[in-house]
């Protein structure tokens, strides 16, 4: 049943800018790569952008808000244009989780930064209302889900399972016989994977352990710079 309590629209309220985002620049890095490649596909379709509304499918939102996976419309790649298809496939489908990570990475500064101001503002205001608190808290919950989505966006999207990018980058490693088999039956496989993370969500502990794995690596020199 979903909780309505207004602790848990906040907690949507604070997240979309950071799905918006999230979402938004890793397909955005789909494409661009593609398109360094040679596949013009995602610049000629408008592709080649942040601008969330290009990317955003109102489902996959619905979804990774309630259900905790979602998705965004795909960019589309011609393979076609490639001159070595599965080697610069598996380079297009790794941009996406990297620039999560990169992003990620980049907003451990900021919310430790916010940390820090926070903590300063504590220690220096003798006095402080309730609705100042509730500010500073607002804030750091924001910049906060900016590096946790973006590494659990990109911890899920490496699942070496199609349609997710881990099974592109894959299929680099993959003997030719094994990569046709493979792809044969990869629309069953996709559907498999739905059915499986809807009804059990069998990876939320690994890729749980994996984000705040990660996490705690990419805010090692963020703490050092500003909470040491």
């Amino acid at each position: 049943m979903f909780d309505f309590s207004r602790e848990a629209i906040l907690s949507i309220l604070y997240a979309l800018p950071a799905i918006f985002f999230c979402l938004s620049i890793h397909e955005f890095a789909h494409g661009y790569v593609a398109y360094k490649l040679g596949d013009p596909t995602a610049r000629n379709l408008g592709r080649l952008t942040l601008n969330p509304v290009k990317h955003i499918d109102p489902f996959g939102i619905i979804a990774l808000l309630f259900v905790r996976f979602g998705w965004a419309k795909p960019v589309p790649v011609n393979t076609r244009y490639f001159k070595k298809p599965k080697r610069d496939m598996a380079l297009t489908a790794l941009a996406g989780p990297l620039s999560n990570i990169i992003s990620a990475f980049v907003f451990s500064f900021l919310y430790a930064l916010v940390l820090r101001l926070y903590l300063n503002f504590l220690l220096s205001s003798p006095a402080f209302n309730e609705k100042t608190l509730v500010l500073w808290e607002a804030v750091i919950s924001i910049v906060q889900n900016f590096v946790f989505i973006n590494i659990s966006l990109a911890v899920f999207n490496l699942i070496p399972i199609p349609p997710l990018d881990g099974s592109k980058i894959l299929d680099i490693v993959l003997p030719t016989k094994v990569f046709l088999a493979y792809h044969k039956y990869e629309q069953y496989i996709s559907m498999a994977l739905m059915i499986l993370l809807v009804a059990t969500n069998v990876f939320s502990p690994f890729i749980r352990w994996a984000t705040e794995s990660i996490a705690e690596i990419l805010f090692y020199i963020p703490q050092k710079v500003f909470l040491s």
